[in-house]
């Protein structure tokens, strides 16, 4: 159905609705023996009251909402609605209607008995459209059976979701270790057991996808939940955890498949942002490499704490244009300048500092692949390098207070052409610093989950070939962290050096 077919249908059941509220607000004041005086004036009545009622349900966006998500403010609203209908069709009655055809009488009762009934009947024909599509929605052939881990807000998020799109699973049943949600329902789906219980659930009902929604449990759980659906021939999807779901409303696209991130195996490290983003706040913020993948998150989080403008500077427009638009949704009042530049070239560059002055800059434009570098080293050479030195001297001599250098745990005793670039760009701030205003300092970090440069797109890809997962010696251990938490500890090295330091994160 069309939006306006679907607003015509609702008019129309509203104005029915209407229509038998009055008739019955009438049987009710006069205990179903309406007489002939109060009965023959039903016809002027009755059409009055829609028309006004309806009128001032439209002044409350009533026909604008999408009733399958109804809610208990849509309920207060038609509630609104209700009484300020009834306060129309008195005014007009008391000033109008009445003074041209006294014979027109409406008992005050009525009133308040019409403005009751039509509030239940409109609000309770919302409402079971939603309780039916919760409960009563029936397994069609082309669905995927999908087990739900977690009976809790989330879990009923996802049920909702599920049912109320076209989507290709279907909500079975819950798993919950709470003992006394077992043997339950929730939104029509049964409880049917706690997390080791999972198999012998899969095989009894021939699920096909697990969906873990404990958006707010911890990554040691999390990691036991999924060694237990592992033992299952399913598909494990999972949603957003807690942090990623505040920014927007929960939908159907945000279920995905269960990533390397996900198996971290501890919980993220945690830094009280507020308190060391303070430096940021309220100042001109600029970061090379924004569309790259430590470049944008350092824009989210820079944007989180308020600076007085961002700007994006990055050579790939597709990915400045996908961060912009991102930050313009989760921060529409912040002012974001997106620029496309190469770090190469100090003409542009130069051009960019006169114009933004900024005064911090986050240092993140960088050929990051190692075998890819040492087949392209004049490139690698060109942009570490040259590019670091243009951003730096920019910096220094349009007065920027603080410049922190993205770097790599690979520039300590360089092996690779990538990690000596990236060794002699901090060289290079290094012998800056001796001699500026400005406070330079580098920070150090090695495998990031997600990077553009990580080890981790290889594993993704041996593992989904069926291995084997190759590393350079049998005694080899690797430590990991996420985007989120290598950004937040750089942001936090500006706060901490006083310039010409580089900071190394050890991992593990």
């Amino acid at each position: 159905m069309t939006k306006l077919g679907r607003i015509a249908a609702l008019i129309i059941n509203d104005a029915m609705l209407i229509a038998g509220s009055v008739f019955a607000a009438y049987l009710l004041r006069f205990d179903f023996q309406i007489v002939d005086r109060y009965f023959n004036v039903l016809p002027y009545v009755i059409p009055i009251y829609i028309v006004l009622m309806l009128i001032s349900f439209y002044s409350f966006k009533i026909y604008k909402r999408i009733w399958q998500y109804a809610s208990v403010g849509d309920l207060i609203s038609i509630f609104k609605g209700a009484i300020l209908g009834s306060v129309f069709f008195y005014t007009i009655h008391q000033f109008i209607v009445h003074y041209f055809y006294a014979h027109i009488v409406v008992p005050r009762s009525i009133y308040l008995l019409s403005t009751i009934l039509i509030f239940m009947s409109v609000g309770a024909s919302r409402f079971l459209w939603r309780i039916f599509r919760d409960n009563y929605m029936k397994i069609q052939p082309h669905h995927r059976k999908a087990l739900i881990v977690g009976a809790g807000e989330a879990g009923v998020l996802v049920v909702r979701e599920l049912k109320h799109n076209k989507a290709d699973l279907y909500p079975i049943a819950f798993i919950d270790d709470d003992p006394h949600k077992q043997k339950s329902e929730l939104m029509g789906v049964p409880i049917v057991g706690t997390r080791h219980n999972i198999p012998q659930v899969v095989r009894k009902y021939g699920i096909q996808d697990i969906i873990i929604a404990l958006p707010s449990s911890s990554r040691t759980e999390i990691l036991d939940i999924i060694n237990i659906c592992k033992e299952t021939n399913t598909q494990i999807k999972i949603i957003p955890r807690v942090n990623d779901l505040i920014h927007g409303k929960f939908t159907i696209n945000m279920i995905r498949d269960v990533s390397v991130e996900d198996l971290l195996g501890r919980e993220p490290v945690q830094v009280d942002m507020e308190e060391i983003a303070g430096y940021l706040r309220g100042k001109v913020v600029l970061v090379t490499g924004a569309g790259g993948s430590i470049g944008s998150e350092i824009c989210r989080q820079v944007a989180n704490v308020q600076p007085k403008r961002l700007i994006l500077l990055g050579h790939g427009e597709n990915s400045i244009y996908q961060i912009e638009m991102e930050l313009k949704k989760d921060y529409p009042k912040l002012a974001l300048f997106p620029i496309i530049a190469d770090v190469q070239d100090k003409p542009r560059l130069e051009e960019v500092f006169i114009t933004h002055k900024p005064e911090v800059v986050f240092h993140a434009a960088a050929h990051k692949h190692v075998p890819l570098m040492e087949q392209n080293p004049i490139e690698a050479i060109k942009n570490n390098i040259l590019g670091t030195k243009i951003v730096a001297e920019c910096a220094d001599e349009h007065g920027t207070k603080k410049f922190v250098l993205v770097s790599t745990d690979k520039a300590v005793n360089p092996t690779s052409v990538m990690g000596a670039t990236k060794r002699v760009a901090e060289m290079v701030i290094q012998h800056l610093n001796a001699q500026s205003q400005t406070s330079f300092a580098a920070v150090r970090f090695g495998n990031v989950l997600g990077s553009r440069g990580s080890v981790i797109p290889l594993f993704k890809r041996q593992i989904a070939q069926g291995g084997p997962v190759t590393v350079t010696h049998p005694e080899m251990i690797r430590y990991f962290m996420t985007i989120p938490e290598a950004v937040q500890l750089v942001i936090q090295a500006g706060a901490l050096t006083k310039g010409g330091g580089n900071l190394y994160i050890r991992h593990g």
